[in-house]
């Protein structure tokens, strides 16, 4: 959920006209913590974080540890300072994609005009399914009552002209409700917020505006675009400025291509030994290059995180010489950006992987240098069948078995590092 600021004013009714309100914000409440309690409704009604153990940050919390003050991304040991009757889970991102993909077929069901946005969250122009299953509002309805239904978990929905006051009005739509803000009524709903929850206005952005006074949508309205300019730049500050007058002319982009995909640890100890750090890259690279295949995409670049114990973070990144989807060149790519990073005395607290710049593996033209090493290349792809039919733990690169039972079956896996 975003943790951008609110207003108790824009929570109400703003009208019931929606003719010309053709864009929805679905936004899933709680998602993770959802899901959870989808397994476990034992937990219904207590507080609930999911991720963060000890040394991480929190992935989601339900409402319940909200009003504790935890939220997303808040380091986890601040959280159970705040909440320490809180139930901490460990995330399952399987099992939320797997919900997510339950949640957008619905959503498919209504218009292929759908722009998926996020695990969480999608934009619908529903123009086109009007005349099918009535206005925007029926429609709005009706998505959150077969989403609850056919996927057990709540949705929050914004109806509005346009994609940037639809996503505001699902915010304050939260928890589990339905906010229309009809055309007429766009400018006046803007000018009730405050004006941290514009688009793109994050903590400097905002520092810089209440140096100027400007606290609010409808201050930032009023004041002169030469002040903007000059406090943000030309681009914010025209972006910004149009945006506070409900002008946003960006329609609904039903492809979403993913730029990135990655993976992190965050340790549970702070690691020195070098040897440790690459088995964790090559678990990261297995876990980036099965997302590729299963998404069709090869990625150009690979790029490393590493955060010290210090809370100091440092990236390192390296074209490839062609793209690829398997974990071997990803893994070597990784290798070689750490063996260029001194671990300091302290210790490694964090390390990532990153697939960047991909492209589509139909139209990329490159296969057959992809597959030079044709046992590599079938030996991962069948992997990625095992995994799908029996589970992401029962098939990984020997190198990585480390403890005695699983040293027994290492004749038998193979090492694809």
């Amino acid at each position: 959920m975003s943790r951008a600021p609110r207003s108790a004013a824009a929570r109400r009714s703003w009208g019931d006209d929606d003719s010309g309100c053709t864009i929805l914000h679905v936004d899933m409440d709680a998602f993770f913590v959802s899901v959870e309690l989808l397994d476990r409704p034992e937990l219904r009604g207590r507080p609930v974080i999911v991720g963060g153990d000890h040394r991480g940050v929190v992935a989601a919390a339900s409402y319940e540890a909200r009003a504790f003050g935890v939220h997303s991304a808040m380091p986890a040991a601040r959280a159970k300072v705040l909440c320490p009757q809180a139930v901490v889970l460990p995330g399952r991102h399987d099992r939320y994609a797997e919900v997510s993909r339950e949640v957008m077929s619905v959503l498919a069901d209504v218009t292929p005009a759908m722009e998926q946005v996020s695990i969480d969250e999608a934009f619908l122009d529903v123009a086109g399914a009007v005349r099918r299953m009535g206005p925007p509002v029926e429609i709005a309805t009706w998505i959150r009552q077969e989403v609850h239904r056919r996927c057990g978990v709540p949705a929050s929905v914004g109806v509005a002209a346009s994609k940037h006051v639809a996503k505001l009005a699902s915010t304050h739509a939260k928890p589990d409700g339905l906010l229309l803000v009809p055309a007429d009524a766009t400018v006046a709903f803007l000018h009730s917020l405050p004006v941290g929850a514009l688009w793109g206005v994050g903590e400097k952005t905002q520092e810089a505006l209440e140096r100027h006074g400007i606290e609010t949508v409808a201050q930032l309205a009023a004041t002169p675009l030469t002040v903007l300019h000059r406090t943000l730049g030309v681009a914010a500050g025209q972006r910004l400025h149009e945006l506070a007058w409900g002008i946003d002319p960006r329609r609904v982009e039903p492809t979403r291509v993913e730029k990135s995909v990655g993976t992190e640890t965050t340790f549970a100890e702070d690691v020195t030994d070098r040897s440790r750090l690459e088995k964790v890259l090559l678990r990261q690279a297995h876990e980036c290059a099965a997302r590729l295949r299963a998404d069709g995409m090869l990625a150009r670049t690979v790029a490393i995180k590493v955060r010290h114990a210090d809370f100091t973070t440092l990236s390192r990144s390296r074209t490839l010489p062609v793209p690829t989807d398997l974990a071997h060149g990803i893994n070597v790519a990784a290798r070689e950006l750490l063996a260029g990073v001194e671990i300091p005395p302290g210790g490694i607290r964090l390390l990532g992987v990153r697939a960047e710049r991909l492209t589509p593996a139909a139209t990329t033209g490159v296969q057959g240098v992809l597959d030079d090493d044709p046992q590599r290349a079938l030996a991962e792809r069948a992997m990625d069948g095992v995994r799908a039919r029996f589970g992401s733990q029962v098939l990984r690169p020997a190198t990585l078995l480390d403890n005695k039972r699983d040293s027994a079956f290492k004749s038998a896996s193979g090492d694809l590092s």
